[in-house]
């Protein structure tokens, strides 16, 4: 319990810090904070008619962050997750455009289409830090501007709609590969991230691979002398997060865009390693952290709306957020090294 205390403490101190400095900066420009949080509250989980649209937000938020507990496991930041899920849509999207057939094949095909191309671009940054030993940061960083220009590539070139040539995205796919809803809920996209979430949790906390991942992240040298081929775990779980960013990327194109756009990716991998930091890398934690995020996203638009403050806020509180963690972390980590001598 104590152990978990200490797991928990700097993320719970960071939120806490986040909302105290929300309330301050809201007060600063004579906005009622209650009213602004009601505000945000009732624009995404407090009427019916917005959950669906929050819901929209969650399921890649929430598939995105369950793939980087993986590579975080293996003491990995893969930061280019958010390219992945970008390669994901495209992958799923030429299926859609190019298969014929029943539904419930095409739309099979297109989410293995969809990992298929997660999990080949994230080998790159994969196999460049198990073999060459280049840092996961700078390429995943490089390859998710290479796969932003490949969807622009395609969406005003070879997939432009008839005589346009237009960035706002492709032709509508077909109908029928579109992801079943029902009330306007997908609710196989929604069980797909509580699988996601459930599978990475089973993986990591009651399997050999997952004890294996744990040391080759802790002490790589380490687990190397115990016989760990390190290189083969790591490109495991740069495999295992691009699939679940390619599912990520495929729910994007064919279950909410219903086509391929620039920004199909939606900020969500950036903003799913702060949803792990938060979580403090448990899985439990991911689903509802995000779910929070994604209602703070889509309630921020009733902040102009009502209140006459820019919607922006929510980015400030997630970076803001980001600031409280590393301030906060640091503190503690400080604190621990003066209590061992160090």
């Amino acid at each position: 319990m104590i152990e978990r205390f200490e797991r928990l403490r700097v993320p719970a101190v960071s939120v806490a810090l986040a909302l105290a400095a929300t309330v301050l900066l809201l007060l600063a420009v004579d906005a009622p904070p209650l009213d602004a949080f009601r505000q945000l509250w009732e624009g995404s989980l407090g009427r019916s008619n917005k959950i669906p649209a929050t819901l929209i937000t969650w399921v890649p938020l929430t598939i995105a962050a369950a793939g980087l507990l993986v590579t975080f496991q293996a003491g990995m930041w893969n930061i280019g997750v958010e390219g992945q899920i970008v390669m994901g849509a495209i992958g799923s999207s030429w299926v859609v455009r190019e298969v014929s057939g029943p539904p419930v094949v095409v739309i099979t095909l297109a989410f293995f289409g969809g990992m298929a191309f997660g999990v080949g671009w994230a080998l790159i940054p994969g196999g460049l830090r198990a073999k060459f030993g280049v840092h996961e940061i700078f390429s995943g960083v490089a390859l998710f501007f290479v796969a932003s220009a490949i969807a622009v590539y395609l969406i005003i070139g070879p997939w432009s709609r008839e005589g346009i040539a237009s960035t706002s995205g492709t032709d509508l796919f077909d109908e029928r590969y579109w992801l079943p809803t029902a009330n306007d809920y997908s609710w196989l996209a929604i069980a797909l991230a509580v699988a996601s979430v459930a599978v990475v949790y089973v993986l990591l906390r009651g399997t050999r691979y997952g004890l294996r991942l744990k040391a080759v992240g802790h002490n790589p040298e380490s687990a190397a002398l115990l016989g760990i081929p390190t290189g083969r775990y790591m490109l495991s779980a740069f495999a295992a997060c691009g699939a679940l960013a390619g599912i990520a990327g495929t729910v994007q194109a064919i279950g909410f865009q219903h086509k391929l756009v620039p920004s199909i990716s939606g900020g969500y991998g950036f903003l799913g390693i702060l949803v792990v930091l938060l979580a403090a890398f448990r899985a439990p934690l991911t689903a509802p952290i995000a779910l929070f995020f994604a209602a703070m996203l889509v309630g921020s638009t009733q902040l102009s709306l009502r209140l006459d403050i820019d919607s922006s806020l929510a980015g400030v509180m997630q970076g803001m957020l980001v600031l409280f963690i590393l301030l906060v972390g640091g503190w503690q980590a400080r604190r621990t090294r003066m209590a061992g001598g160090g």
